[in-house]
């Protein structure tokens, strides 16, 4: 039995971009190369531009000093109705201004928009976001078997809780 998963994860199609947007708290992830590994609160905010793409805003507090990295999210395909987005990052502290481009796939969307598992086609990556800072266990274990569905068995073992405050920092 080879670990290899023919089709890709399944994503939410007919996602409301609009609803959406605002600010996310990440709950757990596997950690991604932009974070640093004792990050807390980490968050993102997401606000709309005009031009129908997403402004990106992700914070992470590391021992007291916040950081941040912003970027730019669209649809891989405007005219698909999936949840396929791709991420550009624009990375400093590197000159030129180097864009790093990543996938955000939506696996699941509660249908109040209150908390998202997002993943990528490789499946070396998983967050799941809520709107509060604390998500409740049963909703928790409910993604993570969601995630297992999708083929990130492994990924889901390595799931790193963020510690959040609460309140959040300003």
């Amino acid at each position: 039995m080879g670990n290899k998963i023919a089709k890709e994860p399944e994503v939410v199609k007919g996602v409301d971009l609009k609803r959406y947007m605002g600010r996310w708290y990440e709950i757990a992830s596997f950690p991604s190369f932009f974070q640093p590994k004792n990050g807390e609160n980490t968050r993102a905010t997401y606000t709309l531009n005009t031009d129908g793409t997403v402004h990106v805003l992700n914070e992470t507090w590391n021992n007291g000093k916040r950081n941040s990295i912003q970027g730019t999210a669209y649809k891989a395909n405007p005219n698909s109705d999936e949840a396929k987005l791709k991420v550009k990052f624009f990375v400093p502290p590197f000159l030129p201004i180097i864009p790093v481009i990543g996938n955000y796939w939506i696996l699941y969307l509660h249908e109040d928009y209150q908390y998202a598992l997002i993943g990528e086609p490789t499946r070396k990556y998983l967050w799941i976001l809520c709107r509060q800072t604390h998500l409740e266990d049963e909703i928790y274990n409910q993604l993570v078997e969601k995630a297992k569905e999708e083929g990130y068995g492994d990924v889901t073992t390595k799931l790193h809780k963020t510690p959040q405050s609460d309140p959040p920092p300003e």
